[in-house]
């Protein structure tokens, strides 16, 4: 029988026990009530860790780890203090593969932390902003506990029966919010650049941030684009109403755009809001190989913290400061590299540090995030490279002539041995 409990009467005492590991609902979806409970009495149960893919909350701060032990696939959103303050065990993974490793116990979930919305007159709950790994963790847990959020949109998609809720707490606050990001001259180019590659009926996964919402405004006159992405924001409400993005020539969910997460505003959580046009689903199904395969067109847009001249992609760390994650960037770069018709780019400012060190690199910083092999383009605001099928050594000159001009004579000399060598 679910026990039903205001805020202030939450005690996780009577719930959690010495050393449980939790994992919570991430990203727009994380359950902030429950978040602060723990932060405020984390303390007095011993050996507490929590698993959060991405947070954009500002509450797992330095200071609130030390309640319990946070965890992560990378350092997104504002995790990335944590990062910073070496309080985030980071587990290097693809996003499409924390559901199979919560169920079969290699990322362990004695306690699920969930947001959903009230449930319907049948007795279920919609999970509302977030479905990735959720229900992965509501099957695996000892305990689930339900933050139940009447501000929180009922969305199509998996549902959560009332009868599994072990502790349901009932609270009326606004979800998180991420607000569309401004586009500067340097987001504008890049996204430029990245919409050459979008066609007509093509199908769009890609991520929140400058880059891809200033790519999303450029697409007004594209017709019966498609979406299928482990998370959209504001701009793609704006092309559904455009009549832009129809989704009517995917193989699949024809007429309906695939998603696990919403992370905006407002604006695109009442869009939501009992919509049949948008349809949330399980990473089993948005990042599965086998899935994407069936689209064609397919052009995903991901990003990068470096790239080398051969055309290797680091997107999670910069010397010792870890500063992003794998996500689901492996899963779709090859999907879209494989795609009939699609593309795999990933895009990226040719500098960073107020331009005093460039991102196309001789050699990489940090880890190889997506192999060389599965490379298709590489877009700068100096243009793009296109690297699929190229030789070691025509890789090498197509990324210096997209570096910054800073850059290119040292890049040159590095891409000279490289043609010298022949790898």
């Amino acid at each position: 029988m679910t026990a039903v409990l205001s805020g202030p009467e939450l005690d996780l005492r009577a719930i959690l026990r010495p050393g449980d590991r939790i994992v919570a609902g991430q990203a727009c979806g994380e359950p902030t009530t429950l978040i602060e409970a723990l932060i405020a009495q984390g303390a007095a149960i011993p050996d507490l860790a929590l698993f959060i893919a991405t947070s954009f909350s500002g509450l797992f701060t330095p200071a609130a780890a030390e309640a319990f032990r946070p965890g992560s696939m990378g350092a997104i959103g504002t995790l990335r203090a944590l990062t910073k303050a070496h309080r985030l065990d980071v587990v290097p993974c693809h996003v499409g593969r924390v559901g199979p490793m919560i169920a079969d116990g290699t990322l362990r979930c004695d306690v699920a932390f969930v947001q959903v919305a009230p449930a319907d007159p049948d007795g279920t709950h919609s999970f509302g902003l977030i479905s990735d790994h959720v229900l992965a963790a509501v099957r695996a847990a000892r305990v689930v506990v339900a933050e139940v959020n009447d501000r929180v949109p009922r969305t199509e998609g998996e549902r959560l029966p009332a009868r599994e809720i072990d502790y349901a707490v009932t609270v009326s606050r606004d979800p998180v919010r991420v607000p569309p990001a401004p586009a500067g001259p340097l987001e504008q180019a890049i996204a430029r650049n990245v919409a050459a590659f979008i066609e007509d009926g093509a199908v769009l996964q890609t991520g929140v941030g400058a880059v891809p919402d200033a790519v999303l405004r450029l697409l007004g006159d594209r017709r019966d684009l498609g979406v299928h992405s482990g998370m959209i924001g504001d701009g793609v409400v704006d092309l559904i109403e455009a009549g832009v993005l129809t989704d009517a020539r995917k193989e699949i969910d024809a007429g309906v755009s695939i998603t696990g997460a919403l992370i905006g505003t407002d604006r695109l959580y009442r869009f939501a809001d009992r919509n049949a046009r948008l349809r949330m689903c399980t990473t089993d199904y948005t990042h599965d190989p086998a899935v994407l395969a069936r689209l064609s067109r397919l052009v995903t847009i991901n990003s990068a913290i470096e790239v080398d001249l051969t055309g290797q992609v680091n997107a999670e760390q910069s010397g010792s400061a870890y500063l992003g994650g794998t996500g689901g960037q492996v899963d779709f770069v090859r999907a879209g590299l494989r795609s009939p018709g699609g593309h795999a780019v990933i895009a990226l400012p040719s500098t960073a540090r107020g331009g005093a060190v460039s991102r196309i690199t001789a050699a990489l910083s940090g880890p190889v995030t997506t192999a060389r092999s599965d490379v298709d383009v590489i877009v700068t605001e100096f243009g793009a490279a296109e690297l699929a099928g190229r030789t070691l050594a025509e890789r090498a000159r197509r990324l210096v002539a997209v570096a910054h001009p800073d850059f290119r004579d040292e890049l040159s000399r590095a891409a000279r041995e490289i043609e010298r060598r022949g790898f």
